[in-house]
């Protein structure tokens, strides 16, 4: 009877649960879902991480090049984001060239790595007007249960905290690079970016961490970005109703105590992993 009533009326079988202050999964409206973390898995990358969230799962792979520094940066290397969101993750997704929500997540992470300064781009510059490391990072989903974002700025994050960088010199007499795969370096991580996803039933009820049925229904999404400074990093709402001061503060009073959860768990799996080497 349950699986007849969801199917036929999906938001109204939601809100047979909000209304009790809970959701369907059995989490209140304010718990997240159980976050899992692996760093280092993929080998031929420089730095990688596959996050699991609830059902959601992101890896996110980084491989380092060297290049030539851009005309209006000679002293800064630079950092390219990549998200897919490819059929296997979901069959709301199709083959071919990014969709509209894989072109907007890749531009939400690009935003966040430039206002957060997680890296500071003058760290990539190897010969100032002559050399930089450009870090590809790229980000696929290989399971689709909502709240993507979140999930992939963890990824992003953790993964930066796993690349080892080899150590180059630039050749005095002939001007060309020679790389040391012998000796490596990690990156320097400036700051902890954390990504806090909300979305909002019947333009009043706020839950946090939504799966991808409650994002479809929902009525307005907002993703908050905060550090370990509590600094507001990024604030992401792509249209939607209109939220009050207060929903907006409670929000971000939410992200955050979020960033230092985990910030804690990267710190924590980081810490294992290289004990374990």
């Amino acid at each position: 009877m349950a699986a007849g009533f969801k199917t036929a009326e999906p938001l109204e079988y939601h809100r047979s649960f909000l209304k009790e202050n809970c959701r369907p999964d059995g989490r209140e409206l304010s718990e997240f879902r159980t976050t899992t973390l692996n760093i280092g898995s993929i080998t031929t990358a420089d730095g990688s991480a596959l996050v699991k969230m609830g059902n959601t799962t992101i890896i996110c792979g980084i491989k380092a090049e060297l290049a030539n520094p851009t005309v209006d940066a000679p002293g800064k290397g630079y950092i390219v984001p990549n998200v897919d969101l490819p059929p296997l993750c979901s069959s709301r997704f199709r083959p071919g060239p990014p969709g509209e929500q894989a072109q907007a997540a890749s531009q939400f992470i690009a935003d966040v790595i430039e206002s957060s300064e997680v890296i500071e781009t003058e760290d990539l510059c190897i010969d100032r007007g002559k050399l930089c490391w450009v870090l590809y990072c790229d980000i696929m989903c290989l399971d689709y249960d909502g709240n993507i974002l979140d999930a992939a700025v963890v990824a992003l994050l953790a993964a930066l905290r796993n690349t080892q960088l080899p150590e180059v010199t630039v050749n005095k007499e002939t001007s060309t690079p020679e790389v040391n795969f012998e000796k490596r370096h990690r990156l320097h991580i400036h700051k902890h970016p954390v990504g806090t996803s909300f979305c909002v039933f019947d333009d009043s009820v706020l839950i946090v961490d939504p799966t991808a049925e409650e994002e479809s229904l929902s009525t307005a999404q907002l993703t908050v970005v905060t550090d370990e400074d509590d600094r507001l990093c990024s604030l992401h709402k792509p249209g939607g109703s209109s939220m009050s001061g207060e929903k907006l503060q409670e929000c971000i009073n939410r992200a955050t105590a979020r960033q230092r959860e985990i910030q804690k768990l990267i710190e924590k799996v980081t810490h294992s992993v290289t004990t374990a080497q």
